[in-house]
């Protein structure tokens, strides 16, 4: 396939360049500044929407690819911004190109309160009461809606990413919050996700039905559990405890990835009881 990809530079992107290479499909990868390895590369901005279409028409691709965020200063809201404005920009180019298929990067963390892992059909929490949130998950709804304009379509759900160049690392955010004692083992739950599994994932959605599908290990489970393993494994102290009494956050439930199962995608890290020291 011809495939045009947004966000080649990400945390994500470079590992699944290599492995659409690899796969022999005929890359095309959108940039600000970066030249790509092994793939052609265009200099271009998500936010301009005329110069973007052009790029995409040139590239001619069967699918377009979503794996842009703006994390890099935990600024929030630049990261809302490029779930709507670049979303809406990058499928509009793919629509005007003819392009059939255009898989997204979204979140496993966006669903309503419930008591049990959610699953794909669980409504997102478009209706918190929490201000910051709500502005999150709408941003989330905007890139899948915009997303599920194509003919053809994939939203992955990502997990908490964990390894090497993420969050979850030594020597990175959380390891640093750790060792600070700010990260509290409460009894949220995460569904975490090795970033290789990410990766693997978005090259498997090249074939799959159109529809979101959680991207996430076998194994969610709430801090207390999890963060004394991340602890040992990036040299920090052991992590302050909630009281007895201390109420899990409602939305932090956790996903499901028994549907991504059924489409053949397992995880290679099942697990951050193990994940977290590779």
């Amino acid at each position: 396939m011809r495939i045009f990809i947004a966000g080649a530079t990400g945390v994500i992107g470079r590992r699944l360049v290599p492995l659409l290479v690899a796969d022999g499909h005929e890359v095309t990868a959108l940039s600000r500044r970066s030249q790509v390895p092994g793939v052609t590369t265009v200099q271009g901005d998500v936010y301009d929407a005329a110069a973007l279409r052009e790029l995409v028409a040139a590239a001619r691709p069967d699918v377009v690819m979503h794996q842009l965020t703006d994390l890099t200063s935990r600024d929030f809201a630049r990261n809302g911004r490029i779930r709507r404005e670049g979303t809406r920009n990058l499928v509009d180019a793919a629509l005007a190109a003819g392009v059939r298929r255009v898989i997204s990067q979204s979140v496993a963390w966006a669903y309503e309160p419930g008591d049990a892992p959610a699953d794909e059909s669980t409504p997102l929490d478009a209706h918190s009461a929490d201000e910051s949130r709500r502005g999150m998950v709408g941003a989330v709804a905007a890139l899948e809606e915009i997303t599920a304009e194509a003919p053809e379509w994939v939203v992955l759900r990502y997990g908490m990413l964990y390894g090497p160049d993420t969050w979850y690392t030594k020597g990175a955010l959380m390891a640093d919050l750790a060792t600070a004692g700010q990260l509290p083992a409460t009894c949220d739950v995460t569904s975490f996700l090795h970033i290789d599994d990410a990766a693997t994932a978005a090259r498997a959605a090249l074939t799959w039905p159109s529809g979101p599908v959680n991207i996430v290990d076998d194994d969610p489970t709430p801090a207390t559990t999890w963060l004394p393993t991340f602890t040992q494994s990036v040299g920090a102290p052991i992590p302050a405890y909630p009281t007895p009494d201390t109420p899990r956050t409602p939305w932090a439930r956790g996903a499901t990835n028994a549907h991504a199962h059924t489409l053949g995608w397992t995880p290679a890290h099942p697990t951050w009881h193990t994940g977290f020291f590779t």
